[in-house]
């Protein structure tokens, strides 16, 4: 067994997609099955079940992940502190993302990581909403966490990451796909795609509110789990949905994103941490804050 093969593994184990899993990685997916098949061969057992749909843990698989993720924190550790110099930090940081919005950060940021601290382990975690995250950092499950405003808990930081606007999300050939801006009214006899109701999402919070404040209900005949699969139900005609601009690299085909009327609507995307966090976090909060974009606050109004 190598680092390599045990890293592939865990990380499709969390993200359950090859290509994405493989572009976290920086590689390409043939090779990242590659790794998985011999890491599989190593172990003596499938440890993956694949369809042209999902990617699934077998039993054998479930069995191995926490080994294999305490193997590869230790084979991290072991050769940062071979390679390391005396005066770099060396620990582990376990950074949480939720959904397509943050996901394009996290090559640079590992990028950044790997070349100004390499003594660090940065840990990847998927979360399913960003409004978890500085909840599990404040239980000591996580380090660092993308999140959105406002911030309830104490004892936690958070910086402005990004700005993103609400967007309705609809399909190409919609009436309203060629307007300009949509108001929320005319959603009001649309059928919604959106995030479950009892998971506490931020973004259809949002967009209950906005239909609230205009007097109607929304009508939700779908849910999922994810942004990916939210706008791939939209593509496909099942609905319409309340957005956010940061999804628009998602490209979709038949998929259009269009700005709501009136004053634009913003939420803001942060970056939280404990105020009492390890030089090895605020080490990977540096790296962060290299890569992110230089941010002017927009007119508008701000959900949070």
């Amino acid at each position: 067994m190598n680092l390599r093969d045990i890293e592939a593994f865990v990380m499709l184990a969390d993200i359950l997609h090859f290509t994405r899993a493989a572009e976290l990685l920086g590689i390409g997916q043939p090779q990242m099955s590659q790794r998985i098949r011999r890491f599989e061969k190593a172990c003596g057992a499938s440890l993956v079940e694949r369809t042209t749909r999902t990617v699934t843990l077998t039993p054998a698989g479930r069995a191995v992940l926490p080994h294999a993720q305490n193997a590869l924190e230790t084979l991290h550790l072991i050769k940062r502190a071979a390679t390391a110099s005396e005066d770099k930090v060396i620990g582990t940081v376990r950074l949480g993302y939720a959904g397509a919005s943050s996901r394009p950060w996290l090559p640079a940021i590992a990028r950044s990581v790997r070349q100004e601290s390499p003594g660090i382990n940065l840990q990847m975690r998927s979360m399913v909403y960003a409004g978890a995250g500085p909840g599990m950092i404040v239980s000591g499950d996580l380090d660092i966490c993308f999140s959105r405003r406002p911030l309830v808990h104490t004892g936690l930081r958070d910086e402005v990451f990004e700005y993103e606007q609400l967007l309705v999300g609809l399909p190409s050939d919609h009436p309203l796909a060629h307007q300009p801006t949509i108001d929320i009214s005319d959603l009001e006899r649309e059928p919604w795609v959106s995030f479950p109701a009892h998971h506490g999402s931020t973004v259809r919070q949002a967009g209950e509110e906005l239909a609230a404040e205009a007097g109607f209900i929304p009508s939700v005949v779908q849910e999922a789990p994810d942004s990916y699969t939210i706008l791939g139900l939209v593509a496909a005609g099942v609905g319409v949905t309340i957005t956010l601009s940061s999804l628009q690299h998602v490209s979709t085909p038949g998929l259009t994103f269009v700005p709501l009327a009136g004053e634009p609507r913003y939420m803001t995307a942060t970056v939280v941490w404990s105020s009492q966090a390890s030089q090895a976090t605020l080490e990977v909060m540096d790296a962060i804050k290299r890569i992110r974009p230089q941010l002017t606050r927009p007119q508008g109004i701000f959900l949070e």
